[in-house]
Order: C-alpha cells, then sequence, then structure tokens
C-alpha cells in the first residue's frame, strides 16, 4: 500500500508548492539580489501553523541552490534550538566550522565572532519557531553580519516583536512580511492527492476519505497528512486494500493526539508548567494562573513573557483563551 513513506512524513519538500504562489512568488523576488551578488533584506514568513510557511522557505532554498553555485544554507528549529549559544552553533555547523568548538567550554561570543569572520559565499539561514529565541537581540547580531540572509518563520508577528529592542525593532522594520492564511478544504484536497499520488499504491483511497481528511483537518496540512500517514500505517498493518471513510472516522482523533503530543514534547519549562497547570482547571483566570506558575517555576518570568508563552500554546491549539484582557479565560483545549 505504501510506497513511498518520505512523502507521508511532515519534514518532506515537494518538487512543486500548492496554492502557494503568491507567497512563494513573492519570497522568490525577495530572494532573488542574492542571484547577483547582493544581499537581500530579512523576510519574515508568519501565519498558523500547517499552512506551509516552513515547506515553501526550503523550497525555495532549494531552488535558490540549484541557481547560484557557492551558496551555505543552514536550517534552525529555534523551538529545539533556542539558547544564544545553540543557535550560534547550528550557524556555524552550517559553513562546516564546529571543529574546533567545544560545548560546554567555549564562549557564546566566539560563536558569534566566527560568523562575523565567515568570508564564504552567500549564507541563507532559515530561523524556524523564531518567536522561541530566548535572547532575541542574537537577531540584531545576525542582522549585522554581512553575507548572511535570514529567513524568519514565526506564528505570530507580534509574537515576534514583544520584548524586542528598539535597535532591533528597527531593523526588522525593514523585513519582508509574507503572511500565511489558513487552507481551505480543496486546497487541502489538492495537496493529500499529491502524497496519495507519490506515495501511495493506484486505487488506495478515494476521493470520498480525501475530502473527509480535508475536514476534519480544519486548515491545517500538517494535521491533514497526519491522518494520511496514520489510516496508511493502519490500513498497511491489518492487510487492508484501501483506506475508507470509516478508518479516517477511526484514526482522525489518534493522528490528532499523537500531534498534540509531540508539541507538548517540544514545549519548554516554563510552557510546560503553564499548560500542565491550565490542564487541571476547567478554566482559569489570569491572575490565578500566573500565581500557579510562580509558585511551580524556579526563576519565573515576566507576565509579559507569559503571555508570550501562552500565546504560543494557543497558536498551537494546545490551550483555549476566550474574553478580552479584564475577563479573560484560559481552558484546556476540547
Amino acid at each position: 500500500m505504501i510506497t513511498d513513506a518520505r512523502v507521508l512524513q511532515p519534514k518532506f519538500i515537494p518538487r512543486e508548492v500548492q496554492h502557494r504562489d503568491a507567497e512563494v512568488n513573492h519570497l522568490s523576488s525577495t530572494l532573488t539580489p542574492i542571484t547577483n551578488g547582493e544581499q537581500p533584506d530579512p523576510a519574515l514568513l508568519h501565519g498558523p501553523s500547517g499552512v506551509g510557511k516552513t515547506c515553501v522557505a526550503q523550497y525555495l532554498v532549494e531552488q535558490l541552490q540549484e541557481a547560484v553555485i557557492d551558496l551555505d544554507t543552514q536550517y534552525v528549529n529555534c523551538w529545539e534550538d533556542y539558547s544564544r549559544f545553540k543557535t550560534l552553533y547550528r550557524l556555524i555547523d552550517g559553513i562546516q566550522q564546529t571543529a574546533t568548538i567545544h560545548r560546554q567550554s567555549t564562549p557564546t561570543d566566539h560563536l558569534l565572532e566566527r560568523l562575523r569572520d565567515y568570508n564564504g559565499p552567500p549564507y541563507v539561514v532559515i530561523l524556524d519557531e523564531v518567536d522561541q529565541l530566548e535572547d532575541k537581540s542574537l537577531l540584531y547580531d545576525l542582522y549585522r553580519i554581512r553575507n548572511l540572509t535570514m529567513i524568519l518563520i514565526s506564528n505570530s508577528e507580534q509574537a515576534l516583536f514583544t520584548d524586542v529592542g528598539e535597535r532591533l525593532n528597527s531593523r526588522l522594520t525593514n523585513a519582508v512580511r509574507i503572511h500565511f492564511r489558513a487552507y481551505h478544504d480543496p486546497e487541502l484536497v489538492s495537496i493529500l492527492q499529491d502524497r496519495v499520488q507519490w506515495g501511495l499504491a493506484p486505487d488506495t483511497i478515494d476521493d470520498s476519505a480525501i475530502n473527509a481528511i480535508a475536514t476534519n483537518a480544519a486548515g491545517d496540512a500538517r494535521v491533514a497528512i497526519g491522518i494520511l500517514r496514520r489510516a496508511a500505517r493502519q490500513a498497511r498493518d491489518q492487510s487492508a486494500d484501501r483506506i475508507t471513510e470509516d478508518l479516517i472516522r477511526k484514526v482522525t482523533p489518534e493522528a490528532k493526539s499523537e500531534i498534540e503530543q509531540k508539541t507538548i514534547d517540544r514545549l519548554k519549562p516554563h510552557q510546560k508548567i503553564l499548560y500542565h497547570i491550565i490542564n487541571e482547571h476547567d478554566e482559569i483566570k489570569p491572575q490565578p494562573l500566573y500565581d500557579a506558575y510562580r509558585n511551580r517555576a524556579n526563576e519565573p518570568n515576566s507576565h509579559r513573557m507569559v503571555r508570550n508563552y501562552l500565546s504560543k500554546l494557543e497558536h498551537y491549539n494546545l490551550i483555549v483563551a476566550e474574553g478580552n484582557t479584564k475577563g479573560r479565560r484560559y481552558r484546556p483545549a476540547p
């Protein structure tokens, strides 16, 4: 049944990006100066999860590598590499200069100096989940490095610019902003049809089952592909010939739960504390939530930083926030 499992994985980059022509063209034109030996402005891709931001960024970097003979690139997931040292280490790794760096003893400033001294070809870096950086002033330092071009990816423009200094704010004002909206159901159907064609045997799934996946995914391609992957895996394990609508209904909660758990596992310690507190209550107001957080957290952060954490949990559908600032309530996601 499964002829190519790679295309069912969330990190798979397709040969052609569907239903993001405007976004692809916008980012492509932003990066075009590199082909002429010039340095473009940074780009900020923002929008909800599962709308193709990372896919478009990686797709265009691959296209750029085909057009530019000398080009270095690197992808950094700032949710995983969120400290200043970890992010810089990954960037140094992208230019193959980590051999003399010791994770335990090398000063962080040394890594930044190594990047500043870089004298190679243009260097394009994708900083995914960039709002998760502990020290956003790093973006100011990277902005000033010659030949380094940043593609920043964030769920929310507001989340990125909260708590940044005036210097960084003024620099990122020039960033090219590209907004990604949620997919419509017919667009998800088209994306799924491509994955089916590339990764599954013929006549494995019909249009009604694909439509059911798109409806259940609610505009999130990550969820849609996760449901398809889970259904294909279960059908294969049961030696079934087809993926039916009944199977889709059965695996949808399991697929969503799997994606949710992977997201929870990636949360920072302070985000996990807030997530668990909210899930211990039917609903909770901001101040009692902050008080409970302060009681549990070592070196608790400010109210503003906690609001950023809560916004991230909301963006990934881990919690639900209702009401305005004064009457706000947080509750577990259904």
